[in-house]
């Protein structure tokens, strides 16, 4: 398969690129900095250096074109003020997906937050962020020309992946090792009757392969 993964240099975004390349797939990223291009090759994916909160549909959909499958990953990160939650981790979101439709690439992944909601209450920065994360989740599911699927990964850690997890449609709240989440994710991309769910993900006794597998009816 040919993978573009939007947010390419994030944590999981570089973990599920080693992932994909180690088994054979042909990846690419889209990253923001030329300088960030290294730590892709090293992973073993193709740099496109193109920013997605300035880039036209035109240009999003010529990196896609091709492309079997597509993974948003990228978000504004937990530093950025409000103003980007809304421009990365919504529009930018919006943005990949329309391209992808452009392109004609179905498979599409979107790597979300547990409890993201568009109609959740707040002004703090962590309340913004978990709107946008809604509103570009709801956007993906009116999409009738993607074949979506929306993992929701609970607590982030840098903790080494065990390779065991829950993921269901609501598994309360709880940890889950970047790496599983990237683990979880390449068995999606190989799983296509996962589409049209939306998966909470956190650590739990179940080899991620089966618990994709048993999410997707099989």
């Amino acid at each position: 398969m040919r993978i573009v993964i939007a947010g390419g240099h994030g944590q999981i975004a570089l973990k599920l690129e080693r992932l994909l390349a180690r088994r054979g797939d042909e990846v690419a990223g889209i990253i923001r900095k030329a300088e960030q291009a290294g730590d892709l090759r090293e992973a073993g994916a193709e740099p496109v250096v193109l920013d997605l909160e300035s880039a036209s549909v035109e240009q999003v959909a010529d990196a896609l074109r091709g492309a079997d499958a597509a993974v948003f990953a990228a978000g504004a990160g937990p530093g950025s003020g409000a103003a980007r939650k809304d421009t990365v981790d919504k529009a930018a979101a919006v943005l990949f997906a329309d391209a992808a439709v452009r392109a004609g690439v179905r498979r599409f992944l979107i790597v979300s937050s547990m409890a993201a909601d568009p109609a959740h209450q707040g002004d703090e920065i962590f309340d913004v962020y978990l709107r946008a994360k809604g509103e570009a989740d709801a956007y993906v599911r009116s999409l009738d020309a993607l074949d979506w699927t929306i993992l929701r990964p609970g607590a982030l850690t840098d903790d080494p992946g065990t390779g065991l997890v829950r993921l269901e449609a609501h598994t309360g709240r709880g940890p889950v090792p970047r790496e599983d989440v990237a683990t979880v994710l390449a068995e999606l991309l190989d799983t296509p009757a996962t589409a049209g769910l939306t998966l909470e993900l956190i650590s739990g006794s179940t080899p991620a392969s089966v618990a994709v597998k048993s999410i997707a009816g099989g």
